[in-house]
């Protein structure tokens, strides 16, 4: 289902129902809600209690648990850019040892899995190497 103006939840419904399909069942798809969209003080009330519960800047949108393996996958829309807290986020991710990857398309996505060693029932198109 396609919801119009929000390119990103959009890929990021898919990419969710695609890795519960081509993942075990046991593996955990899970999603961070990391931001208050909503405007004025009661908003930034909201954000500032989510922070002390531990919230962190630049979190990535869906964070991938299976068979001992983790990846992070940040979702962005086809113009969309990092902000310095994903990037910062991106960096301690990868620092730690743990897979990270920018995501724009489901075959993307997939192709992440492969990667980063991830065993699934859905083999992922072709990458073209990064220009």
């Amino acid at each position: 289902m396609k919801r119009r103006g929000t390119p990103e939840a959009d890929l990021q419904r898919a990419v969710v129902q695609a890795l519960r399909i081509a993942l075990p069942r046991s593996a955990i798809i899970h999603h961070c809600a990391n931001e208050v969209t909503e405007a004025g003080p009661r908003g930034a009330k909201r954000q500032a209690i989510l922070v002390g519960m531990g919230v962190h800047a630049g979190f990535a949108d869906l964070m991938v648990l299976c068979d001992g393996r983790v990846l992070f996958l940040e979702l962005k829309a086809p113009k969309g850019r990092l902000r310095p807290e994903q990037e910062a986020f991106r960096d301690a991710v990868r620092a730690h040892g743990f897979g990270w990857a920018l995501v724009r398309s489901l075959d993307e996505a997939l192709g992440a899995l492969a990667d980063q060693g991830f065993t699934t029932r859905i083999a992922p198109a072709p990458r073209r190497p990064a220009p």
